[in-house]
């Protein structure tokens, strides 16, 4: 098998990089509601801060950081909001979301069959990020989603 020298060893193309105000708690929090296991966390010597950590879910590496102004690094939290939603697809939506939930996320969607194919749902993890949760429970057309989305819009 040829080796790939452009991308490191276990980790896909495309990684999401959060910027959190507490990178402790978040991992606590990615751990406990979507059974992350952390695999590195570089603290800055001189604050403390946590300056890059890494988890992973599922197949995915999760990158994330503590904010850090100076450099232009703010969280939702101070920005009041994101435009970003981290999309995760899980073995079993209901209960993924509970434990989310039960960890300390915000509902913004509960589980719901959607006209796509997948049970999908949302909420906001406690330091402002949006996450969309997904089973996939049904291969459907293109045109069947068309026409799915036409009767949900009506």
């Amino acid at each position: 098998m040829p080796t790939n020298n452009w991308l490191p060893p276990d980790y896909n193309c495309l990684n999401p990089h959060l910027i959190v105000k507490d990178a402790v708690e978040a991992i606590k929090f990615y751990k406990k509601a979507f059974g992350a296991t952390e695999r590195c966390c570089m603290k800055n010597p001189e604050n403390g801060q946590t300056i890059h950590a890494e988890v992973k879910i599922g197949n995915s590496v999760l990158m994330l950081c503590e904010e850090c102004p100076d450099y232009g690094a703010l969280s939702p939290l101070s920005l009041n909001g994101s435009p970003v939603t981290i999309h995760l697809y899980v073995e079993n939506v209901d209960e993924t979301f509970n434990t989310a939930i039960a960890a300390g996320a915000k509902e913004t969607l509960p589980p719901t069959d959607m006209f796509w194919g997948d049970r999908y749902a949302r909420l906001t993890d406690p330091f402002g990020h949006s996450w969309s949760l997904a089973t996939h429970i049904k291969d459907l057309t293109m045109e069947e989603m068309q026409e799915g989305m036409k009767a949900c819009l009506k």
